[in-house]
């Protein structure tokens, strides 16, 4: 993490730019004292659509049963 202050930051912004676009994280300072953050962006997150798939997969109705060995080797029982 890099500290510069508000003069440096103002004379070399689009150097500190690709820095933070590039990953690494700038903090400005102005008296030592630290005021700001510069990260890159992220776009946020999208929201899932609840039943996407639905229709599309199908899922076998022995899905959830477990051979016997495997079973008992989840329970310390193995062989």
């Amino acid at each position: 993490m890099r500290t510069v202050n508000v003069y440096e930051a103002k004379t070399h912004l689009s150097h500190l730019l690709d820095l933070a676009a590039s990953g690494e994280e700038i903090i400005i300072a102005r008296s030592g004292k630290p005021l700001a953050k510069l990260v890159a962006y992220q776009e946020p997150a999208k929201r899932r659509k609840p039943g996407y798939w639905r229709g599309k997969i199908k899922i076998a109705k022995d899905f959830d049963d477990l051979p016997k060995d495997l079973q008992a080797a989840f329970y310390g029982n193995a062989r």
